[in-house]
């Protein structure tokens, strides 16, 4: 007979990233015994707020505030060491120590100094064409492991690692020097990076696929914990302007080693418009004055980049299909306050493509959509101080119903500002 084990939930994106899931996981915590981040890199910001506090992850699971729980650094996440330590620091100085409870798996992969080079360098070179990239390195580590040329955590503990190391920088330089791209400042960062490295080997390296596992069949709970967003993943997002990994609930068995059928709740967050950083499509990208006061509201700056996201209305065409292609259970819906001082608020439920209405996403969103709108009426109310779900003004209770209609999925937790209190679970 197999023994049964406990389910993994996911926890992930459904838009262009900044949905809002470091909070939500920190909310969802105390329910769990273990919270794993499956995929991304130190170019996802997850901002929380508790306790007058504000705090930004970079490489962390956002379970690291929950004192008992133990957090882990899953195989499909590229690791800056030089990031990662200045992130521990920076939580050990506000009384946070992750080192007790924090795992790290040793098949991540290593962001070295010449790959944020060559991130650099390739951004510069595409010109107009350029992606957006945070410019961290994290498309060339991915490029490297698909390639079979990448160094893992787990090479550090090994004799010949600065061997290998020495090998794999040479390879760079080659393609830097091709770049005519600037490497004085190389011996710096390598100095850096090695201090780095010494301090990664003092937080407990673990094989990622037995502990999850383990974990599992020893009756732990395990929350899985995404990074990005949805319309950002490789496959299936808004190519080529997407990440280097696969940001969808798939993407969390590759990344920890699971099997599908271990995958229990699928929770899918989602903010109640849109927003996106840097360049690619955005059909319901507003230019005006309704743009300006969204962007305001909701503090639309990058957690990790700083830069101002882009905004507009929620998109329902893209959400139906993020909710597909995840297998979504349960839907929270983030920054709901934002919209509290609007009229009215307009919703996507379809595009017109070629003078043809559709509702499903095209194979390009490049090409020339046009947003088909439903109109509700605003609530014009406070939503920060509300509670409980009873006290919801009833033109932002119709929102919720149409919205939970349209997507066919129950809105389980809505938020109504940026602190942990503020989150009614209905």
């Amino acid at each position: 007979m197999q023994q049964t084990m406990e389910k993994v939930d996911v926890l992930l994106g459904l838009q262009w990233g900044d949905e809002g899931k470091g909070k939500i996981v920190d909310v969802l915590t105390p329910e769990y015994d273990i919270v794993a981040r499956f995929q991304g890199g130190p170019n996802a910001g997850h901002t929380l707020e508790f306790e007058g506090e504000k705090y930004v992850l970079r490489s962390l699971p956002s379970g690291i505030f929950q004192g008992n729980k133990l957090n882990l650094i899953g195989n499909g996440v590229v690791l800056d060491p030089v990031l990662f330590r200045d992130e521990v620091e920076s939580l050990k100085k506000s009384g946070h120590n992750p080192r007790e409870r924090l795992r790290i798996s040793r098949k991540a992969h290593l962001i070295i100094p010449t790959l944020r080079m060559l991130d650099a360098a390739n951004e510069t070179s595409r010109g107009k064409s350029k992606i957006g990239t945070t410019g961290r390195g994290i498309g060339p580590t991915y490029t490297e492991k698909v390639a079979r040329r990448g160094l893992r955590i787990g090479d550090t503990e090994l004799a010949n690692f600065r061997e290998k190391y020495e090998e794999t920088k040479l390879r760079h330089l080659e393609l830097l020097q091709h770049f005519d791209f600037d490497t004085s400042s190389l011996a710096e960062k390598e100095k850096e990076f090695f201090e780095a490295i010494e301090y990664l080997k003092g937080f407990t390296l673990v094989d990622s696929e037995y502990f999850v596992n383990e974990s599992l069949a020893n009756g732990k709970k395990v929350l899985a914990e995404g990074a990005q967003g949805s319309l950002l993943d490789i496959d299936f997002g808004s190519y080529p302007f997407v990440t280097s990994s696969n940001t969808i609930s798939a993407g969390s068995c590759i990344g920890l080693g699971i099997a599908p059928r271990t995958i229990g709740d699928v929770f899918g967050i989602f903010k109640a418009y849109c927003t996106r950083v840097g360049e690619g499509p955005f059909p319901t990208e507003l230019f005006d004055e309704t743009g300006k006061i969204l962007a305001e509201r909701g503090h639309e700056f990058g957690a990790v980049t700083g830069r101002p996201r882009r905004c507009g209305w929620l998109d329902l065409v893209a959400l139906r299909y993020t909710i597909m292609l995840n297998g979504v259970t349960k839907l929270i819906m983030m920054k709901s306050d934002v919209l509290d001082t609007l009229d009215e608020i307009k919703v996507c439920r379809a595009y017109r493509i070629n003078g043809k209405e559709v509702e499903n996403v095209p194979f390009t969103m490049s090409e020339d959509i046009e947003p088909i709108y439903e109109t509700l009426s605003g609530w014009k109310k406070d939503l920060t101080e509300i509670k409980q779900e009873s006290e919801f003004p009833e033109a932002f209770r119709l929102y919720v119903d149409y919205l939970e209609k349209a997507l066919q999925t129950p809105i389980a937790i809505v938020s109504v500002g940026p602190d942990r209190t503020q989150t009614i679970i209905r």
